[in-house]
């Protein structure tokens, strides 16, 4: 395998987190892990709904504590709906090969 320099390193970053089928299964992997939070305590304070202003409020306290690993399961998330819906992306699965050879 051939080094890459700078330049082509951070393109490569750039594409893999740019590229459209990763964001549309990290956005449903947000969603599942904290969106609906957000989401609730949205809809709890226009409509008034106490007890889900309370449960949205009480998981943001919890997600926005020091060491809170919500963001490693969202991307574990991810990972696993981007093979799930996309089991043929070489590219983006290729380099996630990549990365998990290297840190073996």
């Amino acid at each position: 395998m051939k080094k890459l320099n700078l330049k082509d390193k951070i393109k490569r970053i750039l594409w893999f987190f740019a590229n459209p089928r990763l964001l549309l299964c990290f956005g449903i992997a947000w969603i599942f892990t904290n969106g609906w939070s957000y989401i609730a305590l949205g809809i709890g304070t226009i409509f008034d709904i106490v007890w889900m202003q309370a449960v949205a409020g009480a998981y943001l306290a919890l997600l926005w504590l020091p060491f809170t690993p919500e963001k490693i399961i969202t991307v574990i998330i991810a990972i696993a709906l981007l093979k799930l819906f996309f089991p043929r992306d070489e590219r983006t699965l290729g380099i996630l090969n990549d990365i998990f050879t290297k840190a073996k």
